[in-house]
């Protein structure tokens, strides 16, 4: 398996195997801490091989630079099937509401499948003008 978009963006959405997705960015500023960040999404794109057809559970831990779990770790299963090609994608998309933050700092997304570390994305916190 093979990561071929891990990102944050403004809105995503998965219809029919067909992936939207606006506004990629991987930094919040914010004039003032704490703060709340009032929504963004999490966009996943896996590439299967074929021997890699099965389901799959998942899981998304996020860290700060302390290594202290920010937020509860996201977790469930994808479901991997061919279409008769020799791989297949499967997207993961999570709209995450009323995020909390103590001060600027980074906070790393963790991506394990099968309990394996597949990749990671960090999400920096600035505080502007």
């Amino acid at each position: 398996m093979k990561i071929e978009l891990f990102t944050f963006c403004d809105f995503a959405q998965e219809n029919s195997g067909k992936l939207t997705v606006v506004g990629t960015f991987d930094t919040i500023i914010s004039r003032n801490f704490p703060c709340v960040h009032p929504q963004l999404s999490v966009v996943i794109r896996i590439r299967f091989d074929l021997w890699e057809f099965s389901g799959h559970n998942f899981r998304i831990e996020t860290r700060d630079l302390n290594g202290e779990m920010t937020m509860e770790a996201i977790m469930g299963k994808v479901e991997v099937k061919g279409i008769g090609n020799a791989t297949a994608v499967s997207h993961l998309v999570f709209t995450i509401s009323n995020l909390h933050f103590k001060e600027a700092g980074m906070v790393n997304f963790v991506l394990f499948i099968n309990d394996k570390e597949i990749g990671s994305i960090p999400l920096y916190i600035r505080k502007g003008n």
